[in-house]
């Protein structure tokens, strides 16, 4: 062992090495068991020598699988997130993703995950009577798809992705709905958020937005307001339609009884 291989990793060694693990499991060069295992091991590692055996086995595009040196090239490929942005901002380590509850629970109140956080494989979200907003755009995912379940009633999901990511649905929606941004994405491998889920009375609502920016509505309160206004407009909307079938339903009944006399 020689002495560049005991110096200590930084969070944006780390960091890259996770990507790393993320391209072979996308590649199917790693099963996700091993993926688990060694982003496990990634994460506990205080030198290179830690980080070395992890990628001993896969090939990398140019040098060692492992670069021991402290300052990685801008060109780099594995200084990157998980959304393919730089990893190494000018020269300062992000701090890594913290690992998070893989369920999230708003029942009459509001949830949010946001900055810098781990996504796993599946995250559950569950929102009765209350609101939720999902920041991915400083996540860090675990895999290349990651699954997001929604089971909302009476409530709101908003959901805001960086763009180059892709975002599809499987939702069921009874008096609701789930919006997504057009696809944007033309890389078959790009990471993708996989909705699924159920909606009764409420939304999801996903939008696209560069890091750094901020929504017009940031705010729980904000969210809560808006949410209960469009409940009341739902509610207004399947009174009217309630009292239009009455409508046509009578008519149809008085039009029998003319036909029959």
């Amino acid at each position: 062992m020689n002495d560049s291989e005991n110096l200590r990793a930084s969070d944006a060694d780390r960091d890259r090495v996770a990507d790393r693990l993320r391209e072979a499991l996308a590649e199917g060069r790693i099963t996700p068991e091993e993926h688990a295992e060694r982003i496990d091991v990634v994460y506990r590692a205080k030198t290179y020598a830690d980080l070395e055996p992890v990628l001993r086995d896969l090939p990398g595009e140019t040098g060692p699988a492992v670069r021991l040196t402290k300052d990685a090239p801008a060109e780099d490929p594995l200084a990157k997130d998980a959304f393919g942005k730089d990893a190494l901002a000018k020269d300062r380590a992000e701090p890594p993703p913290t690992p998070q509850s893989t369920s999230i629970v708003a029942a009459f109140a509001g949830a949010d995950r946001r900055g810098r956080w781990l996504v796993e494989p599946l995250t559950n979200v569950t929102c009765v009577f209350g609101g939720v907003e999902l920041d991915f755009r400083q996540a860090v995912l675990s895999q290349r798809v990651v699954t997001v379940n929604i089971v909302c009633v009476f409530g709101g999901v908003n959901v805001t992705v960086p763009p180059g990511v892709r975002v599809v649905k499987s939702n069921s929606a009874v008096f609701g709905g789930v919006n997504i941004p057009e696809d944007d994405v033309l890389d078959h491998d790009a990471p993708t958020i996989h909705l699924t889920g159920f909606t009764l009375f409420g939304g999801v609502d996903v939008r696209r937005r560069e890091p750094g920016k901020t929504r017009h509505r940031d705010t729980v309160r904000d969210l809560h307001r808006d949410l209960h206004r469009d409940i009341h407009h739902r509610h207004r909307e399947l009174h009217h339609d309630r009292r239009e079938r009455l409508r046509q339903l009578r008519e149809t009944r008085r039009s029998t009884r003319r036909d029959h006399s």
